[in-house]
């Protein structure tokens, strides 16, 4: 994991040059999950989700218009933003730190990221962890526990909780529908 804290602020890569990594990082997965497909499904499984979530999440990005609204973050204060949340899902994350990684105040940060991303930071980082949570539901045999400690969640009964407010149903219901149809 790269310190993104750390770094100096770099412009992003060029439009091509980043289609092309993505669509690189895309077409290895799927050819891992083809030739995994035989002799191991769960890993299959695994570099499907993988590919699948990576494909919503630039989707998102590059659909949202959201953050050409004046007033919002810039693409590298967005890019770095979700890298760091998604690298520690598993720890608390305040907003003074996410604020630090843009180098924005607190304040003009909050403001900013509601107008990028359509949501409050502490919103954004529950729908995150909840959708890692999904994830791990898919292509893991934890414990729901274990899943609740791994995405930064206190323990299964927070995650029960803000599972039922996102989806209606209890992660254990959510999973075992989800195991029906893909065995």
């Amino acid at each position: 994991m790269s310190r993104i804290c750390g770094e100096a602020a770099q412009p992003s890569l060029p439009a091509d040059r980043e289609f092309n990594s993505l669509a690189n990082t895309l077409a290895l997965l799927l050819e891992e999950a083809k030739v995994e497909i035989e002799r191991d499904w769960q890993a299959a499984r695994r570099s499907l989700a993988t590919a699948t979530s990576i494909l919503h999440s630039e989707m998102e990005r590059r659909s949202n218009p959201k953050g050409a609204r004046s007033g919002g973050l810039a693409g590298w204060q967005i890019a770095r933003v979700r890298s760091f949340v998604d690298q520690n899902l598993h720890r608390p994350i305040l907003t003074a730190e996410l604020s630090a990684i843009a180098q924005r105040s607190t304040t003009h940060f909050s403001r900013s990221f509601k107008l990028a991303f359509g949501e409050p930071p502490h919103a954004y980082i529950v729908r995150r962890r909840l959708e890692g949570a999904c994830h791990l539901m898919l292509t893991s045999s934890s414990s729901l526990s274990e899943i609740a400690l791994d995405v930064g969640l206190s323990d299964q009964a927070h995650l029960s909780k803000l599972f039922r407010q996102a989806f209606g149903q209890s992660p254990a219901n959510w999973r075992r529908e989800r195991e029906v149809q893909y065995h």
